[in-house]
């Protein structure tokens, strides 16, 4: 058996809701049948019993009378869709037929007396059921036979057996469409708890509440809430060490970065002077790690209210700018600044600046000695944009997916970084609503960083 087969075979739905109001509909249907059959059998046999006494009745009231009765004439008619009783006299012997209801139909006077079945023919109307009367006491009396069509006794069973089935069926709707509305009010419990998990902050999972949760499933939410809460401790863990670890190594670097500018109008030109600057520069890159792992620490704590407030954008990037000149000024790269139209956003100032100033810094240290970082402030498409662009060797495109993963750097980048920059820079543009876009730059070499500003911008 191919697997697809056997898919098809052991197929069920995956929604637990689906699964129910299959299996209750199936129910609901099965028992509708059962009932319906069990109705059609109990009044086969009521209508059946009933008209067996109607027919004995008729019989004897023509074979107890002292003057012979004359039978009514019938059609065809009547037999069959009335289901009328055919009345037969035989002569005391049975041999000849004296008078008929009906002449058309030729069924013997039956040897034995009581009730049978007799069969006229092939066709639906040629079973018939028949009561012949006992004979009489004297020996000249007529035999009596009464006759009734048997499929018009199975239609009168049938029609009451639907008749009696009729409500169960008007209801069997009501009764899927009131099942349909207490699975849906079922389920809509487990979806609550589904958004409440879609709606946990990542870095601070709080515990689901158990309070509008079914019984069946509270020990799946309650194991739920056990794995958060270890979550959060080894988020809180990972938090604490890593702020402990970088305030603990600031300030002893610190004292390290005082101390080798104190030590560099004693050193020796030469070979000297050039592996003190190769130890200035690792120091200075320690310190910056430190400073990105304390801002990244800040960005991965539970997050508090903060207050926000509109911000001019071009006066902090100017302001951005500004701060980063130093960097600039010891790679000789010229920085430029063009701001063509007037944003505001409403957000912690804070939390921009780390996004810019992040941007900016990467830009500085990918472009090359000599280089050129320019910062625009402008319109795309209707919509307000920073870009920071400059002319260093770019990104692969292989690499492209990865730069934001935290300490990723690009293979064979010669300029020091920590790989921490674009990650808080993006994690802090989604923190307030701005998107982050990085792709390098078609009129020539190096990478521009676009950031798209919120719609509510003005």
């Amino acid at each position: 058996m191919t697997d697809g087969a056997q898919a098809g075979r052991w197929w069920r739905p995956r929604s637990l809701r689906t699964q129910l109001l299959l299996w209750l509909i199936t129910l609901h249907l099965i028992a509708t049948v059962l009932t319906a059959w069990f109705s059609f059998e109990a009044y086969g046999h009521l209508v059946h019993n009933a008209l067996d006494d109607q027919m004995q009745l008729v019989a004897e009231s023509y074979s107890g009378s002292d003057q012979p009765k004359t039978p009514r004439p019938m059609d065809g008619e009547a037999a069959f869709s009335r289901g009328a009783y055919i009345v037969q006299i035989w002569s005391a012997d049975g041999t000849t037929l004296r008078a008929t209801s009906w002449s058309v139909l030729s069924v013997p006077l039956q040897p034995r007396s009581g009730f049978s079945d007799v069969s006229t023919g092939s066709h639906a109307h040629s079973s018939w059921r028949v009561f012949t009367a006992e004979p009489g006491p004297r020996a000249d009396q007529p035999r009596v036979q009464v006759l009734q069509n048997e499929d018009h006794r199975r239609r009168r069973a049938l029609r009451r057996a639907l008749l009696e089935g009729l409500p169960i069926a008007l209801l069997l709707p009501v009764a899927l469409l009131i099942l349909w509305l207490i699975v849906s009010a079922a389920s809509r419990s487990l979806r609550a708890v589904a958004r409440d998990v879609a709606s946990q902050d990542e870095r601070s999972p709080t515990e689901l509440s158990l309070a509008r949760v079914p019984d069946e499933i509270a020990p799946l939410v309650g194991a739920f809430n056990n794995l958060l809460s270890r979550v959060r401790s080894a988020f809180a863990t990972q938090r604490r060490f890593v702020q402990d670890a970088a305030h603990e190594l600031r300030t002893p670097m610190a004292a390290i970065g005082l101390q080798i500018e104190n030590l560099r109008a004693h050193v020796p030109a030469g070979e000297a002077t050039d592996r003190f600057n190769q130890l200035e520069a690792g120091v200075t890159r320690a310190q910056h790690l430190i400073e990105q792992l304390l801002s990244l620490s800040r960005q991965d704590a539970p997050r508090r209210t903060t207050v926000r407030e509109p911000v001019d954008i071009e006066v902090l990037l100017r302001e951005s700018v500004s701060q980063l000149m130093v960097l600039a000024d010891a790679r000789r790269v010229d920085v430029g600044f063009e701001g063509s139209i007037t944003s505001v956003v409403l957000a912690p100032a804070a939390e921009l600046r780390s996004v810019f100033d992040n941007l900016i810094d990467n830009a500085l240290r990918y472009a090359p000695e000599g280089g050129v970082v320019d910062v625009r402030l402008h319109e795309v498409d209707g919509h307000a944009v920073v870009d920071v662009l400059d002319n260093g060797p770019g990104i692969p495109e292989a690499a492209m997916g990865r730069v934001f993963d935290r300490f990723f750097r690009v293979p064979g980048a010669a300029a020091g970084g920590s790989g921490l920059g674009l990650t808080i820079a993006r994690t802090a543009a989604e923190r307030n609503g701005l998107r982050v876009e990085l792709r390098n730059r078609d009129e020539g070499p190096g990478l521009r960083a676009r950031v798209y500003l919120p719609l509510t911008a003005g």
